[in-house]
């Protein structure tokens, strides 16, 4: 039996202007309503203890807490809870992460604002929904081998602008070895040198740029 009760809706982003229109969205609908709003990764966990909501529409990329981590915090703690995401990144394994999370939903900032609404009846119902491009994306994967921790972490680094001396010394390897660790880097990525490999992971959601200290990007590549 449909119950009478609205979806309660609990927004996560660090945007006041974006929370303020997916409010207005939200709360024009007879059955759903906003119930709270954060602003950051560690506020969205406390506010999910205070609220229960029915679901969570989070962001990715906030300060103090990342909505990936939120969103495997709130599962850890309540397993059935239902997360939607709704970012800017469209990276598949920036889709992959989010749903390894525990999220059951994926959408892009830019769909329709209906898609958007009948994403978070979708995943209130038990149900799963991921937009038709995110779809695409994350089937992109499957084309390529995945980086190994340690690749990727010297993929961030040379995306500082750390040297192979400087990375070798940083993972107490050699010169040599973080040479053999970069030819799998591109062959994994069908890159053509460093500074090409940097970008499409970026472009992957792979590595954050935004989470490389501006003085450090783009030296040495």
């Amino acid at each position: 039996m449909k119950s009478d009760r609205p979806i309660r809706v609990l927004l996560a982003d660090d945007h006041v202007l974006m929370r303020a229109g997916v409010a207005a969205v939200i709360n024009e609908e007879d059955d759903m309503q906003v119930v709270a709003e954060a602003s950051n990764g560690r506020q969205v966990v406390d506010l999910y203890r205070e609220h229960r909501p029915d679901v969570t529409v989070m962001d990715l990329r906030m300060p103090v807490q990342g909505g990936d981590a939120a969103t495997a915090a709130i599962r850890r703690e309540y397993p059935t809870a239902r997360v939607l995401v709704l970012t800017i990144h469209k990276g598949d394994e920036a889709v992959h992460r989010a749903l390894q999370a525990g999220a059951r939903g994926y959408l892009l900032k830019d769909v329709p604002p209906q898609e958007l609404l009948t994403a978070i009846r979708a995943v209130h119902e038990g149900g799963r929904w991921i937009s038709r491009g995110v779809a695409e994306s994350l089937a992109e994967r499957l084309r390529y081998e995945p980086l190994t921790e340690r690749e990727t972490e010297t993929l961030k680094m040379a995306a500082k602008g750390l040297s192979n001396k400087e990375i070798a010394q940083r993972l107490d390897s050699t010169e040599n070895a973080i040479k053999h660790v970069f030819t799998a880097i591109l062959a994994k990525l069908g890159a053509s040198d460093r500074a090409h490999a940097v970008a499409l992971a970026v472009d992957r959601g792979i590595i954050d740029l935004d989470a490389i200290a501006p003085k450090d990007r783009g030296r040495g590549l």
